[in-house]
C-alpha cells in the first residue's frame, strides 16, 4: 500500500485544521491523537521522503507516531512541541536504519580475494609459484647496477632522483636501468611474448 492516505477520508480534524485549544474537554484519546497525526503527518512524512524509498515512507511515518504515543513518561497529546519531538524521533529511526543497513551490508559482504571453502586451486597456486620463481631469476641475471635501481625503485620505494643521488646518475639513467628491469621481468612472467 502506498503511504498517501486520502485526506477526504479523514474523521475528526481535518488536514488543515489547527489541534485543539489546551483544554481537550470533550476529547478522547483517540480524538488527540487522531489531530496530531492529521497536523503533522505530513512533515514526518517529509522527513523521510527524502532518505528512503517511497514504499518504506508510510511504515516509518506510523512507526515514529507510535513512539510518541507509547513513550514513557510523556503525555503523547499534552506535549508542549510535538513537532520537535516527532522530528527528533524521524531522526533517530533514519540513523539506526542506516546503522543495521552498514552492519547488514558488512555481513553480506563477500571479497572476490576470499578463497572458496574448498580452498585456493592448487594448480593456479603451482602457477603462481612458477612465475615467482621466474621472475626472481630474471633479476638476479640483471647486470649488478639495473638490479640495484630496480629493487630500489620497487622495494625500498625511492624516487627516480633519491637513487639517482645515491648511484650518482641522472634520472634519465635511472629510468633507463628500470625500463631495462621491467622488460626482463616481463619476459620472465610471459615466456610466449
Amino acid at each position: 500500500m502506498d503511504y498517501d492516505d486520502d485526506p477526504t477520508d479523514r474523521r475528526g480534524a481535518a488536514p488543515g485544521d489547527p489541534l485543539p485549544p489546551n483544554d481537550w474537554a470533550g476529547f478522547n484519546h483517540a480524538d488527540r491523537a487522531e489531530a496530531l497525526y492529521v497536523a503533522h503527518q505530513a512533515r514526518v512524512a517529509g522527513i523521510f521522503r527524502r532518505n528512503v524509498p517511497p514504499h518504506e515512507v508510510g511504515d516509518l511515518v506510523q512507526e515514529t507516531f507510535r513512539r510518541l504515543f507509547s513513550a514513557k513518561g510523556v503525555s503523547a497529546t499534552f506535549l508542549e512541541a510535538p513537532a520537535a519531538y516527532l522530528a527528533s524521533t524521524a531522526r533517530t529511526i533514519l540513523k539506526n536504519r542506516k546503522r543495521s543497513g552498514m552492519r547488514s551490508q558488512l555481513q553480506a559482504h563477500h571479497s572476490f580475494e576470499d578463497h572458496d571453502v574448498a580452498g585456493p586451486d592448487p594448480h593456479a597456486t603451482l602457477e603462481h609459484r612458477d612465475m615467482l620463481r621466474r621472475a626472481e631469476e630474471a633479476i638476479a641475471r640483471l647486470n649488478p647496477v639495473t638490479r640495484d635501481v630496480f629493487l630500489m625503485h620497487r622495494f625500498e620505494d625511492l624516487s627516480y632522483s633519491e637513487i639517482g643521488r645515491i648511484k650518482g646518475m641522472s634520472n634519465k639513467a635511472v629510468e633507463k636501468h628500470i625500463v631495462k628491469a621491467l622488460v626482463a621481468v616481463r619476459k620472465a612472467r610471459d615466456p610466449q611474448s
